[in-house]
């Protein structure tokens, strides 16, 4: 039948094996908390910069309303007045019809 003493070698084998596997085991979570450690400070750096240029242009807004008052929608037809110049074309129209003479 069965003999306890082979349980003894057995166990022996055993605990260093297992002590093997947890230490690995532990290393392993170490890593993948660290990895996600540096990739949410790398999101976080990267929201704060969106953030920052976020706040910037509020500034601005902000500015443009308080500092020159309501006249926004002014500023709006002088944008819209400026392209319709662009559009159309700048500086002299040529004259086609009178040719030059030699």
């Amino acid at each position: 039948m069965w003999d306890w003493a082979y349980l003894i070698p057995i166990i022996g084998v055993s605990i260093p094996i297992v002590a093997i596997w947890t230490s690995h085991q532990r290393k392993l979570a170490k890593m993948q908390i660290d990895a996600t450690v540096e990739h949410t400070a790398e999101k976080a750096a990267q929201y704060a910069s969106k953030i920052q240029t976020l706040e910037d242009r509020v500034q601005v807004l902000e500015r443009i309303v308080t500092d020159r008052g309501y006249d926004i929608a002014t500023q709006i037809e002088a944008l819209r007045d400026t392209r319709k110049v662009e559009e159309s074309g700048s500086g002299v129209p040529l004259n086609m019809e009178r040719k030059e003479r030699a």
